[in-house]
């Protein structure tokens, strides 16, 4: 019986008060996250942690006191070792939060103690970025000392499985609310600094790739943009921001219904940025019907989705997306074309 190790890679989140300042600090001690040189870059981080405490921890009070992702991952991952199931295979799926427990030395040891003959890493972040699933997989690289023949899925932006969870609920929220005729479908993605994309993150390629994969299942909802939401300090980021167009919307007389495509379960970007923040914005400017889309979750096509990803990783080796996608020439930080199999 082969043993196979599937290890997913997720934020993270503070499970409590108390743990949002040390989240925080690791979050912007990342190098992927802020690049200065850490003598630099640690007296920041601990800036910035405690600058953010109060208002962080006064976002995670409406969703109890903490973050819900680990409990979401946590039933995804089930989910998923169900569907890889075989007679002939023992998986097990494990998780790493990068920013907040648990992190990868305590799940590099569970897996060394499962012993596997095939290691998949498998992001929880659709579209590729060095800030997300690279930083995770070279904390992984550095961390891990087990067995196993490891292959890494990069990516799956336009994944079937995927673009057909975020349709259908979208198609199910729309049509709840009676299926409003004057309505702007906005598929909002956290959003990134821009000089990380211009030194070649192909981020914004693969989040516009999975809002027009979307798009083509829903012709009912033709009017549809691509937005960026969590915009954090003074820099240039990605645009259009997200708020700007929930106020461009009621300026042209449209409702709104949000989906957030680079989310595969429910956190506080979702549950608080845009079931509390832009919806109080949308009210008010007017904006009605303000409606949003849930996340994933343990869809059906998703959970497939993420078993198939499994199952091709194995029959290859290294770096490679799952799904029909190659990052656009000109994307120097896609990892396919920094192993030089792109």
């Amino acid at each position: 019986m082969t043993r196979i190790a599937v290890v997913l890679f997720n934020l993270g989140g503070p499970d409590g008060p108390s743990a949002v300042r040390p989240f925080l600090a690791n979050l912007f001690r990342d190098p992927a996250i802020i690049g200065l040189p850490a003598i630099a870059r640690w007296p920041l981080a601990e800036l910035i942690s405690r600058t953010r405490e109060k208002t962080a921890q006064a976002n995670y009070a409406i969703m109890g006191g903490g973050s819900p992702l680990l409990p979401e991952t946590r039933v995804q991952a089930a989910a998923l070792e169900a569907a890889l199931a075989s007679p002939n295979v023992e998986a097990k799926v494990f998780i790493v939060m990068r920013y907040w427990k648990p992190f990868a030395a305590e799940t590099a040891r569970e897996v060394a103690a499962f012993a596997p003959d095939e290691i998949v890493l498998l992001p929880l972040y659709p579209q590729y970025s060095t800030t997300t699933t690279g930083s995770s997989v070279k904390d992984w690289a550095n961390t891990y000392r087990g067995s196993g023949r490891t292959r890494t899925i990069c990516c799956y932006p336009t994944a079937p499985g995927l673009v057909a969870a975020h349709a259908q609920a979208i198609r199910e929220v729309w049509q709840a609310a009676g299926e409003p005729a004057n309505l702007r479908l906005l598929f909002s993605a956290h959003g990134l600094p821009q000089k990380i994309v211009d030194a070649g993150d192909p981020y914004r390629a693969q989040i516009e790739a999975t809002a027009a994969a979307i798009a083509a299942q829903l012709p009912e909802l033709s009017d549809w943009r691509v937005s960026f939401q969590s915009r954090v300090g003074p820099m240039k980021w990605l645009t259009p921001a997200t708020d700007a167009e929930i106020l461009r919307a009621g300026a042209d007389g449209k409702g709104v219904l949000i989906a957030p495509i680079a989310f595969v379960s429910e956190h506080v970007e979702t549950l608080v940025e845009l079931d509390h923040e832009y919806a109080d914005l949308a009210r008010k400017a007017g904006v009605a019907p303000y409606l949003r889309a849930r996340t994933p979750g343990v869809r059906e096509s998703f959970i497939e989705a993420l078993a198939q990803a499994t199952r091709d990783a194995l029959g290859r080796d290294g770096v490679a997306p799952f799904g029909p996608w190659l990052c656009p020439a000109g994307h120097g930080k896609c990892p396919r074309r920094q192993e030089g199999t792109a």
